[in-house]
């Protein structure tokens, strides 16, 4: 029993290792190996999903899993997507373009994609040594939240664009930057202190999970037939839940402030003595 959450595991790395030998064989001519690049980053999610849940219900927890399973977190959310994300997204930019600028974007996305790399690394590293972290913007109580973005998320974001360019590289050097912006936001929201749902809450084991069966049916069904689409909406909406998040609770924090100082101001100004 205690193998079979490490088999997961090691499915996980083998297609971060798949993903990053098809980065390197992508080209303009032959984009489908980005493609396939993305669409193992994407499989590899679920696999990281089981494997500490399976663990978990075979009661088969251990510290060498633990260890096991945040170096396979590295290699397949980490490595392969930042390989992906500098392969596609800046090195097969037209030579056509200015070659000055050609040769800038390729160094500066080799050094985001990098960053990419190091704050999933330094995320995975905070959460090993947290205990029950809590975020700079709580929400509600009953619900379970990451601290920072998780890196499987930030790798299915961008394993999730690439897929819906079905790998064709990036052509425009407006494109590459707005791409490299993306990358960018990856990095720092993974390193935040925001909150991200964490989806723990929900019960599989339930005794008549009829709903949820159903609903898991048609995203099963969406992500087969309509990958192109469902796929970046669902990472996006995801990203974009943390920054929205973070929006609103900083408002709604300035208003407390707002308030408090008017009450605090009203309360003196009806105590003092007039001259």
């Amino acid at each position: 029993m205690y193998i079979l959450p490490s088999m997961f595991t090691a499915g996980n790395i083998a297609a971060g290792y798949y993903a990053i030998t098809q980065s390197l064989q992508g080209s303009v001519r032959e984009p489908h190996h980005f493609d396939y690049a993305a669409l193992a980053i994407g499989f590899a999610i679920p696999f990281d999903a089981l494997d500490g849940r399976i663990a978990r219900m075979t009661n088969t927890t251990s510290e060498f899993g633990k260890e096991l399973d945040s170096l396979a977190d590295v290699i397949t959310f980490g490595v392969a997507p930042s390989i992906l994300a500098f392969s596609w997204g800046v090195h097969m930019l037209p030579v056509t373009i200015d070659p000055l600028l050609r040769e800038k974007l390729i160094q500066f996305g080799g050094f985001l994609c990098f960053c990419f790399l190091l704050c999933g690394a330094s995320r995975l590293a905070r959460f090993n040594i947290s205990h029950d972290p809590v975020p700079k913007n709580p929400g509600r109580p009953g619900r379970k939240y990451f601290v920072g973005m998780p890196i499987p998320a930030a790798a299915g974001v961008v394993a999730a664009v690439v897929h819906a360019f079905l790998g064709r590289p990036v052509f425009n050097q407006w494109i590459a930057m707005v791409w490299l912006a993306l990358v960018g936001l990856l990095g720092f929201l993974m390193v935040s202190t925001w909150r991200f749902w964490s989806g723990k809450e929900i019960n599989l084991s339930s005794r008549h999970p009829f709903q949820l069966i159903i609903l898991i049916g048609l995203v099963i069904y969406l992500l087969v037939f309509f990958s192109r689409i469902v796929l970046p909406a669902m990472a996006l909406i995801y990203m974009f839940s943390g920054i929205g998040a973070r929006i609103a609770y900083s408002r709604q924090r300035h208003r407390k402030t707002a308030h408090a100082e008017t009450l605090d101001s009203s309360s003196t100004s009806s105590t003092g003595t007039p001259a």
